[in-house]
């Protein structure tokens, strides 16, 4: 029988990310809507945060929002374990997930609210109300001008 449930397993094609339902995990952030764990790579749901390489201005100045939003997940998530629930695969096999805290708090939903990324309503109107309570609070991006991602990826 253990032979059997060996050939079983090395014949088996390996699930893709598309085929896998739920992830659980330490996440290593990649930027502000893009996380890996267990070697998964997975898009936030329903948000748009500015490229690692996207400038935005503030008080006249520029600064690196992308940056800016890349560490204000890191330090949000920190070294916790979270649960994501795929929701779809995207254009580039990436699993596209809602992704929570262990106190169930939605991390994409914390990204939008604190300013450091979009409702990306192509897709989502999930986070449009955090969204609008970000922008009028001057949170994050809305403490200056910026490109929305968007767009700033079309010019580069």
């Amino acid at each position: 029988m253990k032979l059997f449930a060996a050939l079983l397993l090395l014949t088996s094609p390996a699930l893709a990310a598309s085929d896998v339902a739920s992830i659980s995990g330490t996440p290593r952030i990649v930027d502000g809507d893009t996380l890996v764990i267990d070697g998964t790579r997975i898009r936030l749901y329903g948000i748009d945060a500015p490229e690692t390489k996207q400038t935005c201005q503030r008080d006249g100045l520029d600064w690196l929002c992308g940056q800016e939003a890349s560490k204000a997940l890191r330090d949000y998530v920190g070294g916790a374990g979270l649960s994501c629930e795929r929701l779809d695969t995207d254009r580039y096999g990436r699993m596209v997930a809602k992704c929570f805290m262990p106190d169930g708090t939605d991390i994409g939903e914390w990204m939008v609210s604190n300013g450091w990324a979009l409702a990306y309503r192509i897709y989502s109107k999930d986070y449009v109300d955090e969204e609008a309570v970000a922008k009028t609070g001057g949170r994050g991006l809305w403490n200056g001008t910026f490109i929305t991602p968007w767009k700033w990826r079309r010019v580069h």
